[in-house]
């Protein structure tokens, strides 16, 4: 049975920095495509990065880029973003989920789902 599990949100000072982990069960994340996206109040999902399971390569949505870092640790099974320089609009739910091999920042294409983890950005 496939399950992920996030973990890492909470409340920060904007300019700072968050990690979020998603724990994988029931398959090796280095066979699937990991995705990472969000969804704040009134607004759709959506996409922030992915890792693809073939080549571990990377695409982030340009609000993203050069302040997020996605990346997997096969031993552990699990992925990570890591979230600096935060801005208030960064404010959402988080949620991780899972797809075979390639990587896309289209939410429907996903299979498995967590939970989610809040983060806000707020002084």
């Amino acid at each position: 049975q496939v399950q992920l599990v996030e973990s890492g949100g909470g409340l920060v000072q904007p300019g700072g920095s968050l990690r979020l982990s998603c724990a994988a069960s029931g398959f090796t994340v280095d066979d699937y495509a990991i995705g990472w996206f969000r969804q704040a109040p009134g607004k759709e999902r959506e996409g922030v990065s992915c890792i693809s399971g073939t080549d571990g390569s990377t695409f982030y949505v340009d609000s993203v880029k050069g302040r997020f870092t996605i990346s997997r640790d096969n031993a552990k099974n699990t992925a990570y973003l890591q979230m600096n320089s935060l801005k208030p609009e960064d404010t959402a739910v988080y949620y991780c989920a899972t797809r075979w091999r390639i990587g896309s920042l289209t939410a429907a294409t996903y299979e498995h789902w967590g939970q989610g983890t809040q983060v806000t950005v707020s002084s």
